[in-house]
């Protein structure tokens, strides 16, 4: 079983709680997630199931969209509505062109401190397990990229955004950091993922419906016309930046040993996608020089080794 499904996470589980879900669900043990999504966080969380895993390195730097809304008052240890004040909370309104002026200062490349309860290492100890332990937790500033940052709405001392960003841009340090400028401390009080990269709400299911489906047809997973079942993300659609070919039988043989191939009319691609029919995703090759491309990874058929080119 070979695909990559799109999970509507609900809110009070982690993304690795989906993943042990998932693999109960369909009775595969290979299958990982592309981002993680805080507990309290839900929407879009991408899993690639099977010999699938081996495209997450193609998502590490994929942009994310957001939906939520921050609470102004207070803060806390966690940036979020998770964690346990930080200050006195106190009451506050404020005008929408106030929390407007604010979010400017969010919009574009900045540098930005990461939660202390977060998954960066310290050491080789992610930040949160030491903060669960009230040990210091010492984290660096990293440079990050609001793409995109709306204020939908504002009421009193709530404030609905939208935002688009860049891979590891926190919004709950956007918020705690808002905050920080209007004197009155704030967490992200909610937050729904929805996009990663080419995956929308729109191709997303809940587990409930995955496990709904599964006992229905007793078969998860690809059918045996090649056919992508309801769950799955037709292939055509992952890393729709990289252009698709359709290859023959022994080009094919050829890719799935390891071998670099000929793919004419593709000279000025770094990478590209290659298909048995429509709905067979084969590998990812990457270019040598002019049309000739080597196998990056194999993704159907033989156990070649994963060239490192």
């Amino acid at each position: 079983m070979n695909g990559v499904l799109i999970i509507d996470k609900p809110a009070g589980i982690t993304s690795h709680d989906v993943v042990s879900r998932a693999r109960r669900i369909l009775g595969q043990r290979s299958i990982g997630h592309l981002g993680t999504l805080d507990p309290m966080a839900t929407g879009v969380l991408p899993l690639v199931v099977g010999n699938f895993t081996r495209l997450a390195q193609f998502y590490l730097s994929s942009e994310k969209t957001y939906e939520g809304s921050i609470r102004f008052g207070f803060s806390t240890d966690t940036y979020d509505a998770e964690g346990d004040p930080t200050s006195i909370p106190r009451s506050v309104c404020f005008e929408a062109a106030e929390v407007e002026t604010v979010a400017q200062r969010f919009r574009g490349v900045f540098d930005q401190m990461p939660p202390p309860f977060s998954a960066k290492k310290i050491k080789g100890t992610p930040a949160y397990k030491l903060a669960r332990k009230q040990k210091e937790v010492v984290l660096k500033p990293v440079q990050v990229e609001v793409k995109e940052l709306e204020i939908l709405s504002v009421e009193g001392d709530r404030a609905r955004f939208r935002a688009r960003v860049a891979s590891g841009t926190y919004m709950r340090s956007v918020a705690h950091d808002m905050g920080q400028i209007l004197g009155c401390g704030a967490h992200l009080e909610a937050l729904r993922r929805t996009a990663v990269g080419e995956f929308t709400l729109e191709d997303a299911h809940t587990l409930e419906e995955l496990a709904a489906g599964n006992s229905e047809t007793g078969r998860p997973g690809w059918n045996s016309d090649k056919t992508p079942p309801q769950f799955f993300v037709h292939p055509r659609k992952i890393l729709s930046q990289f252009p698709s070919v359709a290859v023959d039988d022994a080009t094919a043989a050829r890719i799935r040993s390891g071998r670099t191939v000929n793919l004419s009319d593709l000279s000025r691609a770094r990478y590209v996608k290659v298909f048995i029919g429509q709905a067979e995703l084969i590998a990812i090759a990457t270019r040598v020089a002019g049309t000739l491309f080597h196998p990056k990874i194999v993704l159907c058929g033989s156990e070649a080794p994963v060239s490192r080119l």
